[in-house]
């Protein structure tokens, strides 16, 4: 059970501080998922999920801070139930396997410019139709096949809710001073390995946070 909370809560959380803190590297993206809010939602109401679908730019975020900061960096073990061969390597039968979840995020071989936050790439050219529900494997943060993360469909929707919640709702800003650290912490999840650290203001109608 301790599994099953651990899960569901590290790494959703783990996206949105990497998205948020990506947001604030970048106040373009911060700016422009801010405006798409603004035509969509307007500012005197907080977000619905029923807004979601009609926020692309906010999914593309979402799609791009997996791509580059998956919660999982290595996926879930597996264990070859037959011998085989893949792409000219021969795996024995019962050896354990471990997907580079993070690896595949940043291959040149993929990604144009693999290092730059741009959720752009997923809203045209060949990137716009790519799914990280785990039937494109250039993109599979929640894993694939059958053993994908049994509430990939719920995390999806919690972390676009979440982060477009917070993006929405408050004006974000560094502490004066204040550096912003995008090292990494790598572990079971993927951490910051200096937790974010922001002020935030409201931006909404006083009445749409009742």
């Amino acid at each position: 059970m301790k599994n099953l909370f651990t899960a569901g809560t590290d790494t959703s959380t783990s996206i949105i501080e990497w998205a948020l803190a990506e947001m604030l590297k970048n106040p373009n993206i911060f700016i422009r998922a801010q405006k798409e809010m603004d035509q969509v939602i307007g500012r005197q109401r907080l977000l619905l999920e029923s807004d979601l679908p009609k926020l692309p730019y906010l999914q593309a975020i979402c799609k791009e801070t997996y791509r580059m900061h998956p919660s999982t960096p290595l996926s879930v073990p597996r264990v070859a139930a037959e011998a085989c061969n893949v792409n000219g390597y021969y795996i024995p039968k019962n050896t354990r396997l471990n997907v580079n979840i993070w690896a595949i995020g940043r291959d040149p071989n993929v990604w144009s410019n693999p290092l730059e936050f741009n959720p752009d790439r997923f809203l045209r050219g060949e990137s716009a139709k790519v799914d990280p529900s785990g039937v494109d494997f250039e993109l599979i943060p929640f894993g694939a096949g059958r053993r994908i993360c049994a509430g990939y469909r719920m995390a999806i929707v919690v972390i676009e809710y979440i982060l477009g919640s917070l993006v929405h709702s408050f004006d974000w800003k560094l502490p004066n001073g204040q550096e912003l650290n995008m090292d990494e912490a790598f572990g079971l999840t993927l951490q910051k390995a200096v937790p974010l650290s922001a002020m935030v203001s409201p931006r909404l109608a006083t009445d749409a946070y009742d």
